[in-house]
Formats: C-alpha cells, structure tokens, sequence
C-alpha cells in the first residue's frame, strides 16, 4: 500500500542540520560511473549478458544466478576520512601552532540532544579538534541565546558553530541560526550558502553535512581499499540527462540534495507528498535518495534493477525481540531492495556515520581558511 504522506524529516535528517571542498561534478561522475554499473568488485564495463539484463530490469530470470546489492559501508567509509582529518589537524598543529575548534552550544537538557552532543565532542576529541562547550539553561532569553552566538563569532580560536537543534518554543531557531557568521556556519545553512549552492558558477564555503556525506559515499574511489565499491577512475562521464529522484524536500537534505544534482547536469525529481503515483517515479531513477521520514516506504517493486540506492531516513519501528523494545529502519524496505539495486546504504550504518564526520571536515575546512592566511 503506498503511503498517503511521507513529508516528515527522519530523526537522522533532524540530526543532519545541527552537525553539517569536494568538486560537485567530480562526485557525481562517480556516482554515474556507480550507475553505469562498474562496481561491486569489477574493474570492466558491464559486458556480460547477466548483467544487460539486470540493467535493463530483466535480473536475469531465466537463470539460476542473481545477483544482490553491493552494501556500503559508512562507518569504514566515515572511519577512513576521520584518519584523514586527524593527519591535517596535526600538520596544521606542527605548523602553525593551532587546531580547529567547533563551538557546540546546546540549550535544556533534552537526553536525545544531549546525547547528539556528546557523540560530537567525542567525535572532535578523536580527530585532535577542540571542542568549546557552551550549555545554556532552558529559560535562556532568546536575546542572551544570539549574544553568546555573536561572542563566538568574534573568537579566532572558533572556526565553526553549531546550534544543537531543537530549541525551546521561545527561541525562534531561524533567527538564532542565521546570526552564526557564514566563515563558522559549519551545518551549511547559512542563506547564502545555500544560494550559492543553487547558483551555477558559485560554490558554497560549507555543503551541508548529510548532502555532503551522500556524495562523498558515491564518489567511493577513493575508499575502495576499505571494500566498499570497487569504481572505475573515469574523467569525462556524460552525465547530462542521468534520472536522480530525491523522495522528500526539506531544507535539510532534500533541497539541497536536489541542487547538487542540479549542478552536475543530472535529471532531478524531487517526490513530496503531493505527489501523484510515486511509485512510477521511483522506479525510473537511477540514483534514488530516501529522505521521506517514513519507515520502508520504498519497497523492493519501486526500484530500478540496478540502481543506487541512498538511504537517509532512520525511523524507530516497534520489535519486541529488541532490548530497547524497538529496532532502527531506513525509509527503504532493506531486504527488499538488496535484491533488485545494484547499490544501497544500510540503516544504520550507512549516511549516519557520515554525517558527524562531514561536520569535522567542515570545521577543519573553515579552520584550513583561516590559519593560513
């Protein structure tokens, strides 16, 4: 049966846009070459009859052989790239004398927020980035909130600023967020970051953290020692006219998600919950990204054989066979689509992982500007 509305945003794309470079056109020549099918431990062009097949929505019957989803892994992916910025910040250290800093300012004491905060200030303390903590009670005027975000504006030893989201009813969170200078705005939702994003000849100072962490695990080259896809290096790929359906259209990570596609020449659909028959949609993509908030939504029948699969939702579905009595699950149906997409990220352990560690790159980043001019 499909479902009536998916426009919630998932608890995972709440997280994305308090923890929010890389070329756009590179990352999408990746994740065509992904597309086109040269992966999941092959080093050829597809040429064998099995795999036409496949590709054209055929998956081989007649045969005794199919072939299921190549997994990618996002905690190795994020692992990889956290080893790569804790070797920066120690050059920036040995040379300059500095490390990058992130402000975390949270507000209240909600556990989901102070949990989210903590895994930050773990995060940063792993790669060598200093961490500035700054809690505020849950009555804090709204006035002393956007002081406090103006103190770390003027402080060079911060290079980014993150508001832990949400805030109290009192505070209005776009007023606060858009006081955090755009040089710090590491969540990468700073007005005109996303307007430059969505200009063609214009690249942001920060790519939001989920939008950037999807591309960076397409563009899997470059980790394909950690096994998660195997991709031919190609220089040149026409990727005008490529089918890319992104299923939600939040600020968070449908928009900007859509405008990456965008800007690398893709064909892009953006399905809301307004929109008629998704389902048909759905299955013509060549790269799907699942930003719904609704638990299994796409089922194994939406996909395109062979398609790559991005799964950003996380939803809590009851499992009494679970201690905490509930077990985390994509907007994907998994076992189905494994069966019919060439490539998908699990729930969890998929985008998830990569969203802190964007968050880190973009605080090293911002630092990398400032430290040495």
């Amino acid at each position: 049966m499909k479902p009536q509305n998916f426009s919630g945003e998932s608890s995972l794309i709440q997280e994305s846009k308090r923890t929010v470079g890389e070329n756009f056109r590179q990352m999408i020549k990746a994740a065509m070459v992904a597309v086109d099918g040269r992966g999941s431990g092959s080093s050829r062009p597809i040429s064998n009859s099995k795999e036409i097949e496949r590709r054209n929505g055929n998956m081989g019957y007649g045969s005794d052989q199919k072939k299921e989803a190549t997994v990618i892994d996002g905690k190795a992916i994020a692992q990889t790239i956290r080893s790569e910025i804790a070797s920066e910040v120690r050059h920036l250290s040995d040379k300059y004398g500095k490390v990058p800093g992130l402000a975390v300012v949270i507000v209240g004491t909600r556990k989901d927020s102070q949990s989210y905060v903590s895994m930050k200030r773990k995060a940063c303390a792993e790669v060598g980035i200093k961490s500035f903590d700054v809690d505020l009670p849950e009555q804090v005027p709204e006035a002393e909130l956007i002081s406090k975000v103006h103190e770390l504006n003027a402080d060079p030893d911060v290079h980014g600023i993150l508001v832990q989201l949400p805030l109290p009813k009192h505070i209005n969170e776009e007023k606060v967020l858009s006081e955090i200078t755009i040089e710090k705005d590491v969540d990468g939702f700073h007005p005109l970051n996303i307007g430059k994003l969505a200009m063609k000849g214009r690249e942001p100072l920060f790519l939001p953290c989920t939008p950037k962490a999807t591309y960076l695990v397409l563009k899997s080259e470059r980790y394909s020692k950690i096994g998660c896809l195997e991709l031919l290096s190609r220089s040149g790929i026409n990727i005008k006219g490529k089918k890319a359906v992104v299923v939600g259209r939040s600020n968070i990570v449908g928009l900007p998600v859509s405008l990456l596609l965008l800007k690398a020449d893709a064909t892009v659909t953006v399905v809301h919950s307004h929109t008629h028959d998704p389902e048909s949609i759905i299955r013509e993509a060549d790269i799907i990204i699942a930003a719904a908030g609704q638990a299994m939504m796409i089922k194994g029948s939406w996909i395109k054989p062979g398609a790559a699969v991005i799964d950003v939702g996380t939803n809590a579905v009851d499992d009494p066979s679970k201690k905490a009595g509930y077990r985390l699950v994509g907007d994907v149906d998994y076992k189905e689509a494994c069966k019919v997409a060439g490539w998908i990220t699990p729930v969890p352990g998929g985008v998830g992982p990569m969203t802190v560690a964007m968050l880190l790159k973009n605080t090293l980043e911002g630092a990398k500007r400032v430290i040495k001019q």
